[in-house]
């Protein structure tokens, strides 16, 4: 099954379903979904959008983006949270050539999962609350933070750190939407060649610092987000198949 769902004008829209994570069940289809932002949906992607019977949409963006961007259309039953888990803005598209992608992003997600712990935590009960499926979690090209929520989640169902990896890249198949996406709002290509890039050192490099930061992802979750082995028991109980 293609993970990537067709969209006119979403370019990275993507079910997490059919990882095998604790033993070895899988990930249900069609509950945890994740995106680029959902404001640049047309109406006939957002009929699209509305066949999937999406509960819960979560938007990682900072409150400023939305303001300038937009946000998901608001429909009857269809719940909505801003949780904003980057603090430190930075513009990628206007780097230059000498800034290397891997451990530039990777740094990157170690700053939000300092500074976001708060909004991560909240995202993660959100997901975990009862009747929020089918949840979509977003932010602008649903990459950097919604790569590292992710990665949060897929770690706590016990799906291993190298299909976590696997799973970050896929947002290669997108790069060339996503690039297209800023050349045409700024007026001009991105200057960075990484802008739009997922190259599986990223996360590697991420993985490696919660590692000797924390020992693990599931480490990090548990001595700056609070999560226990009951809080897991639940995730686990929402996402995976029995």
């Amino acid at each position: 099954m293609d993970r990537h769902l067709a969209f006119g004008h979403l370019r990275n829209f993507r079910d997490l379903g059919g990882y095998r994570g604790f033993e070895g069940r899988t990930v249900r289809w069609g509950r945890l979904y994740r995106s680029d932002a959902l404001s640049k949906m047309d109406d006939a992607d957002w009929a699209r959008f509305l066949e999937l019977g999406v509960k819960t949409v979560i938007d990682l963006r900072y409150p400023w983006e939305i303001e300038r961007a937009g946000r998901v259309r608001e429909h009857h039953g269809l719940a909505y949270h801003n949780l904003s888990v980057e603090h430190r803005p930075y513009q990628q598209a206007t780097l230059g050539p000498e800034v290397a992608t891997g451990p530039y992003l990777a740094a990157k997600y170690a700053e939000v999962a300092q500074d976001g712990v708060v909004e991560l935590r909240q995202a993660l009960d959100v997901i975990v609350a009862d009747d929020s499926a089918p949840v979509v979690f977003h932010c602008a090209s649903g990459k950097d933070r919604t790569g590292l929520l992710a990665a949060l989640v897929l770690t706590l169902l016990d799906v291993p750190d190298e299909v976590i990896v696997e799973d970050f890249a896929l947002t290669e198949l997108a790069t060339a939407g996503l690039v297209a996406d800023m050349t045409a709002r700024m007026g001009v290509a991105p200057t960075w060649p990484g802008y739009g890039r997922a190259p599986a050192e990223v996360m590697t490099l991420f993985l490696a610092w919660v590692g000797e930061n924390h020992g693990s992802l599931r480490g990090y979750a548990e001595k700056e987000l609070g999560i226990d082995d009951a809080y897991v028991a639940r995730l686990r109980a929402t996402l995976l198949d029995p």
